[in-house]
């Protein structure tokens, strides 16, 4: 599909945040998004952490299951009056916030999700994390489907942190017409060099943009590395945050760029559908 998607008519204004939220405190850490949304001027997308509502923090998540979720309805839609300032920085600041969540569902399921914030302040859990990582699977059940967001003219994968490890992932958006994917993490300290070549490599892999948000800071052993960045459809980033403290990184999308890249490097087009296949065996 990602041939006949039309390149996208305008540059999109664009934020990845890293962001040190208190575990277990959804009511405060919605006024703490509220306020990294407003830092991010003339931002289209804001992209906060994985789970940032609740916190990326095991132990507060496995003890609090009831006041660490937020519940959404058959539909998704999620009615949580304690999300009521992050709506209102949607609103206020005409912007469209990915936001990582811990979601209840009616039939009991269990995600990590990320939460759309639209420029109405409505919220849905768009996109149930589907490749869990190690003790995440004790508190969490994996998602089902891959999702898509479109926002102007642009189109975005949804992908959370170790979703993007996975080449097939960020593929799946790319043929899906993706322009770009957004990816709400928690990368912990010591975990650079992954952290850093992940998103990059799926930025070439598929010439999209990719937005990077990380969790930053906290105590051992839930310490986060930061590094949020945004990185052009080449793999290079435009910004990089630090490896500590809170900030909010900028960034223009530029179709421009996304045509010239995918002009030169065209490996969308040339792909093929069972690549390696069928294989001989050597023996030396």
């Amino acid at each position: 599909m990602s041939q006949a998607v039309p390149l996208p008519a305008h540059p999109l204004t664009v934020a990845a945040v890293q962001g040190t939220p208190v575990p277990g405190d959804v009511a405060g850490n919605a006024v703490r998004a509220a306020a990294l949304v407003g830092r991010a001027e003339g931002a289209r997308i804001v992209v906060l952490p994985e789970l940032y509502l609740p916190a990326y923090h095991p132990p507060a998540l496995a003890a609090d299951p009831v006041g660490t979720d937020v519940a959404a309805s058959a539909d998704g839609r999620v009615a949580d009056a304690r999300l009521d300032p992050l709506r209102a920085a949607a609103r206020d600041g005409g912007t469209t916030v990915v936001v990582g969540a811990a979601v209840r569902h009616p039939d009991g399921r269990r995600t990590i999700s990320s939460l759309v914030v639209d420029r109405s302040g409505a919220v849905r859990a768009a996109y149930d994390k589907q490749q869990l990582w190690s003790g995440e699977r004790e508190l969490f059940d994996p998602g089902r489907r891959g999702a898509t967001l479109v926002v102007d003219d642009w189109r975005f994968g949804l992908g959370i942190c170790y979703d993007g490890c996975f080449p097939e992932h960020g593929r799946a958006a790319a043929l899906d017409g993706a322009h770009g994917y957004l990816c709400p993490s928690g990368y912990l300290a010591g975990s650079a060099h992954r952290r850093d070549l992940y998103y990059a490599a799926r930025a070439l892999d598929n010439t999209m943009y990719v937005v990077f948000a990380n969790a930053v800071d906290g105590a051992d052993p839930w310490r986060f590395n930061g590094g949020a960045a945004v990185y052009d459809p080449q793999g290079r980033p435009l910004v990089r945050g630090a490896d500590s403290g809170e900030d909010v990184l900028v960034a223009t999308l530029d179709p421009a760029a996304l045509a010239a890249t995918r002009a030169a490097h065209s490996m969308l087009a040339d792909r093929l559908t069972e690549p390696g296949l069928p294989r001989t065996t050597l023996v030396g």
